[in-house]
């Protein structure tokens, strides 16, 4: 066996270890570039839910002041009472 081919079988070529190192490069920046536009996107998406949540909480709150106020200007509620019935003496036996 001749130990020459063992070792130029091990350590690859420069043109092929510069290939390797490219492609990886390459496949690298692609997952950066999709990790920030998944980045991108949750943060958008963050802000739409903010922004409607706080519409809704605004909406509610207006509401809530609305009816307060309603029910501070009603007048009190009328109690109506129910005629009581006469206690009936029972005759006795």
């Amino acid at each position: 066996m001749n130990d020459d081919n063992k070792n130029s079988t091990m350590t690859p070529r420069p043109a092929q270890r510069e290939a390797a190192r490219k492609t990886a490069q390459n496949h690298f920046a692609a997952s950066e570039k999709r990790d920030t536009e998944v980045r991108k996107e949750i943060q958008r998406q963050q802000v739409a839910a903010q922004t409607q949540m706080a519409k809704l909480r605004a909406l509610r709150l207006a509401k809530e002041e609305a009816d307060r106020v309603e029910a501070a200007n009603a007048p009190p509620p009328v109690r109506k009472t129910k005629p009581r019935k006469k206690a009936v003496a029972k005759p006795a036996a």
